[in-house]
């Protein structure tokens, strides 16, 4: 018997929560109990899949290249034991195929026992704003010049995006004010998703514009590019230079206002969740045009994303009994909007950035005085994958650093 652990179908660090004590087993299940008492269950198809095996998964890249369809019948158990190693080994038929699983990985992968295999990473809650609320604020003060990947880049980046997953905000100080640090920045979660305003792109009034963001006028609350199939799920705006009179931002909870609006005003709510607004880019060189419910939610009921711009809506087409309850579900939504208790607003300095979740955070901006002085902002899409890829390689790390302190 092998006294060393076996590896994982991932590259990911699994911590033995509990050992393993007994099995059974039934030609398609198998049932171990653990140290602390629990039992959990799982089909012998399930496991096969699961193998770490060269059998099961490309040993350089932790892919699966089982085919479970090319076996000559359906996988069974044929022996089921714990060996010296705390593993447990199992023989399936047809195959006669001896394989063994890591404890720690089988306990995180316990779909019998799961309560949600799909909650989110960090709880998510909802908030209000007011004359005294802000967005949580982190020092970030020296993180570009961590080594990525880091204990000291971790101590920042991790509760930022605790923050963004949690609460869809959070606002770093401190940083450099170079041109294009935003790139520095953004690499440290995941790549930057493309647009047709570019990589980066700059925020400040400019001649011949194509935005209303790339003006001195007042922006209304509001998601960017919900002209799009999946607009951004985050952006992130960064304060190079800020010496203008007025230009204060506004950042609102899309989510506390839907919560508000489902509480407040049932119709409305129910108005908003189905009807589908049109969405259209009016700018001279593209043409983004898409349909969907201002408020929509996932498979589950949860809240998934808002979707409200009021300039970059394009006419509504619907049907025609729909239409009046439609303009009175939005100016119902409008309403709420001007609520400043659930608005949050802060003055630009320069060296801070916004990172906020796009798909649930509406921004806006009061109008500024140009010729008082210069705003430029520079900004960045990504998407919500990467945050969640991100935060998910530092709950790996930790796991790794706790499996080196409990070595021996």
């Amino acid at each position: 018997m092998s006294t060393a652990l076996p590896t994982t179908p991932d590259y990911d660090a699994w911590p033995i929560e509990a050992h393993l004590e007994a099995v059974s087993f039934s030609p398609r299940l198998v049932t171990v109990r653990w140290s602390d008492g629990r039992e959990s269950r799982y089909h012998s198809v399930w496991l096969r899949e699961n193998a770490a095996d060269d059998s099961t998964v490309n040993p350089a890249t932790r892919e699966r290249i089982l085919d479970l369809s090319v076996l000559s019948a359906w996988p069974e158990v044929s022996a089921a034991e714990i060996d010296e190693a705390g593993a447990l080994c199992i023989t399936f038929n047809p195959e006669d195929r001896h394989l063994r699983f890591h404890p720690g990985w089988l306990r995180a992968h316990d779909y019998d026992n799961a309560n949600d295999p799909e909650a989110p990473l960090v709880p998510v809650t909802t908030w209000l704003g007011g004359s005294d609320a802000g967005p949580d604020t982190l020092d970030a003060g020296g993180l570009l010049d961590t080594q990525p990947a880091s204990e000291a880049e971790e101590a920042v980046l991790a509760p930022a995006l605790e923050s963004v997953l949690g609460k869809g905000l959070v606002r770093l100080r401190n940083l450099p004010t170079e041109p294009d640090s935003i790139a520095s920045l953004a690499r440290r979660i995941g790549p930057v998703r493309p647009t047709n305003f570019g990589q980066l792109f700059d925020v400040k009034a400019k001649p011949d514009p194509d935005s209303n963001a790339y003006t001195s006028i007042a922006l209304p609350p509001h998601v960017d590019l919900p002209t799009r199939e999946y607009h951004p799920g985050l952006q992130m705006l960064y304060c190079l230079e800020n010496s203008v009179e007025g230009g204060e931002a506004v950042m609102m909870d899309g989510f506390a206002i839907a919560e508000a609006l489902r509480d407040r005003h049932p119709e409305a709510w129910e108005t908003l969740t189905r009807v589908r607004w049109c969405y259209a880019n009016t700018a001279r060189t593209t043409d983004y045009v898409w349909f969907e419910p201002m408020i929509r939610l996932d498979a589950r009921g949860e809240l998934l994303e808002v979707r409200i711009a009021d300039f970059l809506r394009g006419p509504l087409q619907t049907a025609f009994e729909d239409v009046e309850p439609a303009y009175e579900a939005l100016m119902t939504l409008q309403r709420l909007l001007r609520d400043p208790a659930f608005a949050i607003r802060f003055t630009y300095h320069p060296g801070d950035v916004v990172i906020f979740d796009n798909r649930r955070l509406l921004h806006a901006r009061d109008a500024f005085e140009g010729s008082t002085g210069h705003r430029w902002l520079q900004g960045c899409y990504m998407e919500r994958d990467e945050v969640r890829s991100r935060y998910r390689m530092v709950q790996r790390a930790r796991r790794r650093r706790r499996l080196t302190a409990e070595a021996p």
